[in-house]
């Protein structure tokens, strides 16, 4: 059965919640954006993953999407209009990472399209992930001026660290097949068949003691757990400080005007204000 936050009317719905046979899936339904991660969605997936924790019949949790896109990343509109406070909404990113990666239960992604930046992060975060072939993925934040600090918590542990080299280095886009060869997902299978193989997992993690997955959980997470929270403290601060740099605020603006960076257009000695 589907529910959405009570109080808010159907636009204002950004994360939609519906479970069934012991299944919480949490829908990130905001493609007008590309379920980029405002700081509404962030607020509203945070509050579906509590409930699902509190709620004693829920014994596994799915991210999913609406759209054709996984996640964008930082919601860049709000991080634009956020400048003049002095802060940006990536630094409510180590909150959502942490409650995904210390959630009790188990968390698989369902990605049936791109992701970017952040959404990498949520990907990460989750203990199961499972994306079409097609579904690409990239790490872009040196592209426009900023690094990919907070994922880094959930991302690193993840990937091999020559193709986390690669990646965050080149900000160049791979596809599903090579996210599961790098280790950013648990497996990538063809667009048909990605729901069965959602289904297929769910029905094993179902099969688990609430109280062993999660001290299989606690397991799994050992040595870093106690120190993941204050890690993702400090690489919000990192990750705010690049936002707010000169290269930042440039690669931001560009971006969203759709023109090159000012260090792109100086490779060919042209102008910046034209799209790249």
């Amino acid at each position: 059965m589907a529910t959405s936050v009570p109080g808010m009317t159907s636009p204002d719905v950004l994360v939609r919640v519906a479970t069934a046979r012991g299944v919480t899936t949490l829908t990130l339904d905001s493609p007008h954006n590309r379920n980029a991660l405002s700081t509404a969605l962030m607020t509203q997936l945070l509050a579906g993953l509590g409930d699902a924790i509190a709620d004693e019949t829920v014994r596994a949790i799915v991210l999913d999407h609406t759209g054709p896109v996984f996640c964008s990343g930082a919601d860049l509109k709000e991080t634009a209009a956020a400048y003049a406070s002095g802060t940006v909404p990536a630094g409510m990113l180590g909150d959502v990472l942490a409650a995904i990666w210390e959630c009790p239960k188990p968390v698989l992604a369902r990605v049936g399209g791109p992701a970017r930046a952040g959404g990498l992060g949520l990907i990460a975060a989750a203990d199961l992930a499972v994306c079409a072939d097609e579904a690409t993925f990239a790490f872009t934040e040196v592209r426009i001026g900023v690094i990919p600090a907070v994922i880094s918590a959930t991302v690193l542990p993840r990937l091999h660290p020559r193709a986390a080299a690669e990646l965050y280095l080149t900000g160049d886009t791979f596809d599903g097949r090579r996210a599961a060869q790098v280790g950013l997902v648990t497996a990538s299978v063809p667009a048909a068949e990605l729901d069965a193989a959602v289904r297929g997992y769910c029905d094993s993690l179902v099969r688990g003691a609430p109280g062993a997955l999660a001290g299989a959980k606690e397991l799994l997470r050992r040595p870093g757990t106690a120190e993941l929270r204050a890690d993702l403290a400090r690489l919000s601060a990192l990750s705010t400080s690049y936002f707010l740099s000169d290269e930042g605020r440039e690669g931001v603006t560009a971006f969203r005007g759709k023109r090159l960076t000012r260090w792109v257009a100086a490779l060919d000695g042209g102008s910046a204000d034209h799209a790249g």
